[in-house]
């Protein structure tokens, strides 16, 4: 049998529950971190992480089918993670804005970061 907490944390649960987003939001949250949880979808954005490209030039770099890269562009897209622009016939995919950059270098400086 479990022991029983023997101090109160009233203050300190007032505190968070305070700062806790709802359910909704958190459930949002989730879902774009499993956008992330595709190494497919990893590779177009650390592609796209300096410069702009056409679905044709991210297949070649990533050795894969038009098809499959552009199914994995709309679900980013989709997720507000990459924006295009159309240059005649021509769409260039792109970073949606520097929050993205963030998440991909914050996760590359963890994983680099020696143990302390």
């Amino acid at each position: 049998m479990a022991d029983k907490c023997k101090h109160d944390h009233t203050a300190l649960l007032g505190r968070v529950k305070g700062e806790m987003p709802g359910d909704e939001l958190l459930t949002d949250l989730a879902d774009l971190y499993k956008i992330f949880g595709d190494s497919t979808r990893i590779k177009i954005m650390f592609s796209l992480y300096e410069e702009e490209m056409c679905v044709c030039a991210i297949s070649e770099l990533l050795g894969m089918t038009q098809s499959a890269i552009s199914h994995q562009l709309k679900v980013l897209k989709d997720a507000k993670l990459v924006a295009n622009r159309r240059e005649g016939k021509t769409i260039y995919y792109r970073l949606s804005d520097d929050h993205v950059k963030t998440i991909i270098a914050q996760g590359f400086e963890h994983l680099l970061e020696e143990d302390q």
